[in-house]
Order: structure tokens, then C-alpha cells, then sequence
């Protein structure tokens, strides 16, 4: 009871507005007082977690976003997939979605993605004639592809707290990722034939950029995914070294290649990434110090015996974990799901024969998902201002999308585990 009274103090905070850090310091002093633990032992204890060789990886992929948003690169890769899909039906809202995807494989993250893509390409929809309201919803759910490609800041954050390999669980979200692609795909080819009329475009040399000339000027922002995936899964360099060797290739293309790249320009990119730098850490900190006093007082054991007692069915157990995940998102953010609610469950997964692994591809979906449920829903909030739209012109096609695209991805990773499990076994990572 304790325990169930100290998250919903932790939501309590986080829907009243208090930042996010300071809301698990409220629930930490709770969890302290309640089960009389020694805050100097938990300190400790929680500052050695933090001090993991895989945490590095965490604020230079960070980076690495803020550079690609402000070098040029997001702007030469949405202008490629412009030309390469742009021409056929639906083909804007196509290329905005596979624009995510190439962005969410060099910078990890989707908040960056908003902010970059969506500014370039919503204008550019709207003029198409899609619906700001739905361009900005398909741009909130195809923005968090950055969740589930690799690398991916949340998957890092998974594999410290629960301690699993960052590259396997990097390779477990890859098909998930290109399944809803394939969905989000589908879904906007028919609205543009059924719900509202997309004007096809033409390019030509006169009108527009050639796609050969759009191609030559990607190249550069093209070759990083493959840089870092390739050297990741080549064995060249650890996950940690391919975020460095990221920051450094996108700092290279942004001053060099496209020379967009500004002292100021820079120097804003890294006050910016300091801050949701220190902001995530501090979240982990306080998050090691519940976990630390949960695993002590042997919570996510009870939690697995109850669930089990209730339930007998591995199915309905698994629907139920979903189920959970997917409320869990709506109401928190992804962070918090990821290092406090979703490694409660892990015993249970586990008990129940999913691979640890294979469970943290199942997590990851379940944040697509949650990040663009309201009430909280903190990326789809973020496309609404990006898109200048109201966020109730948003709710029908959000949650079509997540109807449609995010929940199936979701339960077919859950339920066919090869979908998950068939990369990470093909390099060796598990």
C-alpha cells in the first residue's frame, strides 16, 4: 500500500506542473520516510549507478540532436525524402515519416525531431492540403521513431537500470520501428484518399530541386545513420563511442558540408543540451534511490506474486502488462515509465518467459504510445505548438494513429517474440 501511495505522490506532482526532477525528489522523501531508509546510503548507492560508462553515450546523443537541428542536417534530409516520396499520394505525409525515422537513427531522441522536422514540413503539408491538425498529430507519432531506432536515448536508460545490453536492446526495436513506419505509411495513404485531398506534386528542375541534386546534398546527413549503426553492429565501437563519433561527424557535416553550423549556433546547442542533460540525470538519480528502496523492500516480487495470483492465463498477463504500460504513459512521462514503472514489471515478464531484451522492445512501443495519449502526452503537446494548432484538432487523428499503428506494433511485439529477438540473435548480442 506504501508503495502504490508513493507513485501516485509521484503522479500527483507531475500533474500539478512541478518539474519533473523535484516531483521524484517528493516521492524519494516519501519512500525514505516510509520505509526509514538511510538517505546517505541511498546517495551513495544511487551516485554509483550513475556513474556508468553507458550513461556517457546519454548527454552526447543529446547533443548530437541539438547539432542536427541547427547544422542543416534535419533540413537536408526532409528536403531528400521530399523529392524521393513527395510525388506520389500521400507522398508528403510519407516523407515526413521516413524523415523521423533517418533523423531518430543519428540523434536518438524525438523532441528535437519535432522541433526540426516539423517546422520545415508542416507549412509545407498545409500547402498539400493536409489538415494542420492531422499533420501535426502524424508528425507527434512518426517524430518518436527516434524512440524505437537506434540509438535510442530511452532504450539507454532501460538497459542502466535494469542492466541489459544497450546494443541488443538498440537491435530488438529495429523491426518494431520499420513495422510502424509501414503502418503510419498505410494509414496516411488512405486519409489522403478518403478523408481529405492531398494536390500531388510535381518536381522538376524549374519548379523545385532536382532529386539528383537533393540526393547529393544528403549524402553527408545520409551516411551518419550508417556510420553509427554499421560501426555499433560491425563490432567497430561500443554504443558509447558511436554517440561521440556522432557528435563529431554532425558537428563535421553542420561546419564543413553545409556550413550553417555558428559559433552561436553551437554554443546554443550545448547550453540546451546541458539542460535536458542535467534534468534526465537528476531524474535518474532520484529514480536509482525508489528503485534501490523498492527492490529492498521487495515490491516488484509482491507485485509479480499478486499479478500472478490474480491471473493464471500468460496472455491475459500479458495484455494486463500492456494495458498497464500503455495507462502508465498516458498519465507520466517516458522517462519516468522507463526507469521506475517498467523495471517493476521485469520480474514478472520474465517469470512469465519473455527475454529481458524482448521486454524492453514491448516498453518502448508502450512510450510511442503514451507520449501521444493525453492527458499528459507531452509530444503531442510539443507538435501542437510546433503545427500552431489547437491540440483538440489533434485528438481524432492522434488517436486514430495509436488505434491503428502504435497499438498493433505494440502487441505484435509483445506476441510474436522473433520480431523483437531475430536481430539481436542475428548480430550475436543475445
Amino acid at each position: 500500500m506504501e508503495a502504490l501511495i508513493g507513485l501516485g505522490l509521484l503522479v500527483f506532482l507531475l500533474v500539478t506542473g512541478i518539474p519533473i526532477a523535484w516531483a521524484f525528489a517528493g516521492a524519494l522523501g516519501y519512500f525514505a520516510f516510509m520505509y526509514d531508509a538511510n538517505l546517505n546510503t541511498l546517495m551513495m548507492q544511487g551516485f554509483r549507478s550513475i556513474n556508468s560508462v553507458v550513461l556517457i553515450a546519454l548527454p552526447i546523443f543529446v547533443i548530437t540532436g541539438y547539432l542536427m537541428q541547427t547544422g542543416g542536417i534535419a533540413a537536408r534530409l526532409i528536403q531528400f525524402m521530399e523529392v524521393l516520396v513527395g510525388r506520389r499520394k500521400g507522398g508528403m505525409g510519407t516523407a515526413m515519416v521516413l524523415a523521423s525515422g533517418v533523423f531518430g537513427a543519428i540523434a536518438g531522441t524525438s523532441t528535437a525531431a519535432v522541433a526540426s522536422i516539423g517546422k520545415t514540413m508542416i507549412p509545407a503539408l498545409e500547402e498539400r492540403g493536409y489538415p494542420r491538425g492531422y499533420s501535426s498529430a502524424l508528425l507527434g507519432i512518426s517524430s518518436l521513431l527516434g524512440i524505437l531506432i537506434p540509438p535510442s536515448i530511452i532504450m539507454i536508460l532501460f538497459g542502466v537500470v535494469t542492466r541489459q545490453s544497450v546494443a541488443a536492446l538498440f537491435a530488438a526495436s529495429i523491426a518494431p520501428a520499420i513495422f510502424l513506419i509501414i503502418l503510419l505509411s498505410i494509414i496516411n495513404r488512405v486519409f489522403c484518399s478518403r478523408v481529405f485531398t492531398e494536390a500531388v506534386g510535381s518536381y522538376d528542375d524549374s519548379s523545385s530541386i532536382s532529386r539528383g541534386k537533393a540526393t547529393t546534398r544528403a549524402l553527408p546527413a545520409l551516411f551518419l545513420p550508417f556510420l553509427i549503426l554499421g560501426g555499433i553492429y560491425g563490432g567497430i565501437f561500443t554504443p558509447t563511442e558511436a554517440a561521440a563519433v556522432a557528435a563529431v561527424a554532425a558537428l563535421i557535416v553542420g561546419v564543413f558540408f553545409y556550413r550553417e553550423m555558428t559559433f552561436s549556433k553551437f554554443s546554443r546547442s550545448l547550453v540546451e543540451a546541458s539542460q535536458t542533460t542535467g534534468s534526465i540525470i537528476m531524474i535518474l538519480l532520484f529514480s536509482f534511490m525508489i528503485g534501490r528502496i523498492l527492490s529492498m523492500e521487495r515490491i516488484p516480487q509482491e507485485l509479480t506474486q499478486y499479478i500472478s495470483s490474480l491471473l493464471s492465463d500468460p496472455i491475459m498477463i500479458l495484455l494486463l502488462v500492456n494495458a498497464f504500460l500503455i495507462v502508465a504513459g498516458a498519465i507520466l512521462d517516458d522517462v519516468t515509465v522507463t526507469v521506475v514503472i517498467a523495471p517493476l514489471f521485469l520480474p514478472l515478464m520474465v517469470q512469465q518467459g519473455v527475454d529481458p531484451i524482448h521486454y524492453g522492445a514491448i516498453v518502448a512501443c508502450s512510450v510511442v504510445i503514451g507520449a501521444n495519449s493525453p492527458p499528459v502526452a507531452p509530444i503531442l503537446y510539443m507538435a501542437s505548438s510546433i503545427g500552431q494548432v489547437s491540440v483538440h484538432k489533434m485528438i481524432i487523428p492522434a488517436l486514430t494513429f495509436i488505434a491503428l499503428a502504435g497499438i498493433p506494433v505494440m502487441l505484435v511485439t509483445t506476441f510474436v517474440p522473433e520480431l523483437a529477438l531475430f536481430i539481436p540473435r542475428l548480430f550475436g548480442l543475445i
